[in-house]
């Protein structure tokens, strides 16, 4: 009788491991629905009693004040908008939006999870943008890529669980019939960033929309699965480092396959190593 019990174990296993695959697959193809369409969640702004002034003029680099309107015009500008299937893999073009973008290596990293320390810089904004990414989106955790989020989120900024790699977790998880939370035995979940941009800047670029594009990739064993992803969130420099800022969450980033043709129209370039 042992022999059977074994067998129908790993029948259950089996069948286990099909499901996740068969989860992955389905919320794969659907990636690049997900997170380019635009949210329909509720402003999460500042509070009026915190909401920073609106200035006369233009503020000068270490103001305290800032342009929200100017702020809120560009975070919801809209991107560019590109089909589902752009997202997944594609043959790599020969062309390029531009040159690539060098980013600086973090001055601060001991006793931090999220390295910070980035240059007062568009670029220094989109560095941060690309490291906090990389590393909350390591195992595909919701609640991990929340927590992460919320160590650089300024009071008033967006919810995380407003994101679209925050609903692309979940919607992962929950496609694949996973737990919530929690690690999964021979699943491995990460996101390279390859590709950004800078949307725009206000407040003599002490505001940034930064735009990061990678490959999120899926692994349960042995068998893998990839789509191109993008995130574009809005950051503020204050004291000496960039965090995410008060104000409406940003219009969705486009997604496509990091190199592809699609990912060429939608401005992406490519990122040098940090």
């Amino acid at each position: 009788m042992r022999a059977p019990a074994q067998q129908r174990h790993r029948q259950r296993r089996a069948r286990l491991g099909l499901s996740v695959v068969v989860g992955m697959l389905a919320v794969l193809v659907l990636i690049a629905a997900l997170v380019t369409a635009r949210s329909i969640t509720e402003d999460r702004s500042a509070p009026s009693s915190s909401t920073p002034r609106t200035p006369s003029s233009k503020p000068s680099r270490d103001s305290g004040d800032w342009n929200v309107d100017a702020q809120q015009s560009l975070a919801k500008r809209e991107m560019a908008q590109l089909p589902p299937a752009a997202a997944r893999p594609h043959p790599m073009s020969a062309e390029r939006a531009g040159p690539p973008i060098t980013l600086s290596a973090p001055e601060h990293t001991r006793g931090q999870w999220i390295p910070t320390g980035f240059p007062d810089t568009p670029r220094g904004a989109l560095a941060q943008l690309a490291v906090l990414d990389e590393t909350a989106m390591q195992g595909g955790e919701p609640g991990v890529y929340a927590r992460g989020y919320r160590e650089l989120a300024l009071d008033g900024a967006p919810n995380p669980e407003s994101t679209g790699l925050y609903s692309l977790l979940t919607s992962m998880r929950s496609s694949a019939g996973l737990k919530e939370t929690g690690s999964v035995p021979d699943l491995r979940v990460g996101y390279e960033v390859t590709h950004g941009q800078i949307k725009g800047t206000t407040d003599n670029e002490r505001y940034v929309v930064a735009c990061v594009l990678g490959q999120f990739s899926v692994d349960h064993r042995g068998r893998t699965i990839s789509a191109g992803v993008g995130d574009c969130q809005a950051l503020r420099h204050v004291e000496g480092r960039w965090r995410i800022s008060p104000g409406p969450l940003p219009a969705a980033a486009p997604s496509a396959w990091p190199g592809s043709s699609a990912a060429v129209r939608a401005d992406y370039r490519p990122i040098k190593e940090r």
